[in-house]
């Protein structure tokens, strides 16, 4: 089985949106049996804590599965090793995952969407972090995990 993980900071509102995402996709695909997604955050401050409310009700308005089962938990060394792909949601989530020994296995989650920037800093490829701002900024981290899905599809394919 191909293993993939989305880590933001405190794994309630990016990396859970993403894994939600992935999963639906590569469920559509026809690899949701050979393809396990979760996610994690960089930081423990959100231990325990369900995908934010203002991320569920985004995701479920537009038709993804928001089942109450996710507790944010931090990214741990081990994590690096059991899972093929890392996808970070910003350059700093990045660099926290590489100090970690997670070099190879670690790529920007939008490094995938055909639409981001291709050339300049890597922080160019930050997923938006919607938490301190209104609704609009959950519709637009959605808006940029969704347009990176497919292509992470695409990729994983080559490997299951």
């Amino acid at each position: 089985m191909y293993r993939l993980m989305t880590v933001c900071t405190g794994n309630i509102c990016r990396s859970p949106m993403a894994e939600i995402v992935l999963r639906a996709r590569f469920e559509a695909a026809g690899l949701g049996d050979e393809v396990f997604v979760d996610s994690s955050g960089v930081s423990d401050e959100e231990h325990g804590h369900g995908v934010d409310r203002r991320a569920r009700a985004v995701l479920a308005e537009h038709g993804y599965p928001t089942g109450d089962g996710h507790r944010a938990r931090q990214v741990v060394a081990s994590d690096l090793t059991s899972h093929d792909l890392v996808l970070a949601m910003t350059s700093a989530h990045a660099r926290a995952l590489r100090r970690l020994g997670g070099d190879d296995r670690v790529r920007m989650y939008r490094s995938f969407d055909p639409a981001a920037p291709t050339d300049g800093p890597e922080h160019l490829l930050d997923v938006d972090d919607p938490w301190y701002g209104d609704r609009s900024g959950f519709e637009t981290c959605l808006a940029e995990i969704e347009s990176a899905a497919d292509a992470i599809v695409a990729h994983v394919r080559s490997f299951v």
